[in-house]
């Protein structure tokens, strides 16, 4: 069974308070998340079960090579998704907000087709790439173009 929407909700948000502070407890994960400290205990403790994240000889969570995959995956399609949706004209808040009910569900296949269109549109449609309308700089550009012929790739050699 793979890993469900509440234990990458956890990964995620383990992943985004390690890049604010130098080392994450429980604690810190049950305010950032609004949950009892029990509640918290419990999940990450299956999230250790399953070697997504372990503890440090501190306590604190560290998240494992399996679980910053995981996180990381998470992470980008919610900032890729919360962008794409604010270059729509869709409000910061409400951008973010259905970016982190979208991350769980949108397919692979449904995420690359996005990236591709944005990669389309950024080089392609004139309106698109004004800074009026097209919020994602150059470096993103950059990276979506690379895992766009990643992609190709991968498909060519599958074919």
């Amino acid at each position: 069974m793979g890993l469900l929407e509440s234990g990458q909700n956890y990964l995620e948000n383990i992943y985004i308070l390690q890049q604010k502070n130098e080392y994450v407890r429980s604690v810190d994960l049950a305010n950032e998340m609004g949950f009892s400290k029990p509640s918290v205990s419990r999940a990450v403790h299956l999230l250790e079960d399953d070697g997504y994240v372990y503890f440090s000889d501190s306590s604190n969570i560290e998240l494992t090579e399996k679980g910053a995959k995981v996180a990381k995956r998470i992470y980008d399609r919610h900032m890729f998704l919360a962008e794409y949706f604010m270059a729509l004209g869709v409000s910061d808040e409400t951008a973010y907000s259905d970016a982190c009910r979208l991350e769980y569900y949108i397919s692979d296949e449904t995420m690359e087709r996005l990236k591709l269109h944005t990669i389309n549109c950024a080089l392609h449609c004139t309106k698109a790439s004004s800074d009026k309308f097209f919020h994602f700089n150059k470096e993103k550009i950059k990276t979506l173009d690379a895992l766009a012929d990643i992609t190709k790739l991968d498909a060519t050699n599958a074919g």
